[in-house]
């Protein structure tokens, strides 16, 4: 069956195991950051919106977890905010009262936690991994180019009140990029910010799949664990950098398939992820997982043109 809410499961290098649920439609965000990698947002906004029906999604569930799969994580996540869709809180009701053997997770930018129904609808994720990649306003811009009407200082509130209410786990995602958000002042807002906030664990993050702007460059692993070791210096909580993970292909035949099939189109022709997307009907987040991992490995190669990022393999 062909899900259109659904992608996965993916073998996610945070969660394991996950299955996916799409709740917005593609590129409908709070923010258009630089380093995104599906691209710039088209539907830049803050409104609440029930995109979709909530018995559709719940119909696709239901359908999936039939079976009984093994699954580390149902995560909201996709090519959009999730809590921009206004039935967030009750798919995930759904699922922890009809599924309760099933961990949920939260992939969040966080942004609409200021919002008291927000916070109260992320209570039954047994888990919710917000980003905050800059305090100071101007970097904050600059990195993720938000909805005019959204303020850094207003995030860190949210997530603070978040954190006094929540009794499941906070994972603070750090989205660093060279001399722009890894300045002595910088690090030193943003660590003030995570001591706020309080999360359980603050993951260092960066590039490794080619962003929305060509500007973007990642930082050296000898680069993050310089910040790692700023920020535990002082942090209560454990530092992690994300490690780069090497795609397990004999895992998931799956995701075999779809290396497979990556392989087979983009040796024809080059293509972008949203090209791949549609021509071989996988959702974007699964397809852009792989190619993650190839780019990684060096078996595609990536060039930018004003139509996007397009993918080629390397023989």
């Amino acid at each position: 069956m062909k899900y259109k809410h659904l992608f996965g499961p993916v073998m996610s290098r945070r969660l394991g195991v996950s299955l996916g649920v799409d709740l917005v439609p593609y590129k409908y965000c709070s923010l258009n950051c630089v380093y995104c990698e599906v691209q710039k947002t088209t539907n830049l906004t803050l409104n609440r919106q029930e995109f979709f029906s909530a018995e559709e999604i719940m119909g696709e569930l239901d359908t999936f977890l039939s079976s009984k799969p093994h699954l580390d994580y149902i995560t909201f996540s996709g090519a959009g905010e999730p809590t921009l869709y206004s039935g967030f809180g009750q798919i995930a009701t759904y699922i922890k009262t009809k599924y309760p053997a099933y961990k949920l997770a939260l992939l969040t930018n966080g942004t609409l936690f200021n919002h008291p129904e927000v916070r109260k609808e992320a209570m039954v994720c047994d888990l919710v991994l917000p980003s905050l990649d800059a305090v100071t306003q101007s970097v904050f811009a600059q990195v993720t180019r938000p909805h005019a009407e959204l303020k850094a200082e207003d995030i860190i509130d949210g997530l603070t009140q978040f954190k006094h209410e929540y009794k499941g786990k906070i994972w603070l995602e750090v989205f660093l990029i060279p001399e722009i958000n890894d300045t002595e002042t910088e690090l030193t807002a943003l660590r003030d910010a995570i001591q706020k906030i309080n999360p359980d664990v603050v993951q260092l993050n960066s590039l490794d799949r080619p962003g929305a702007e060509a500007w973007v460059k990642p930082l050296t692993l000898v680069a993050l664990k310089k910040v790692r070791k700023f920020f535990s210096a002082t942090l209560p909580m454990p530092v992690e950098v994300i490690a780069k993970v090497k795609y397990d292909t004999q895992g998931s035949r799956l995701d075999e398939e779809v290396i497979n099939l990556l392989h087979n189109t983009l040796k024809r022709r080059p293509s972008t992820a949203e090209d791949l997307s549609d021509m071989l009907d996988i959702h974007i987040n699964e397809i852009g997982k792989v190619l993650r991992q190839l780019h990684l490995e060096g078996r595609v190669q990536v060039k930018r043109e004003s139509r996007g990022v397009f993918y080629s393999w390397k023989e």
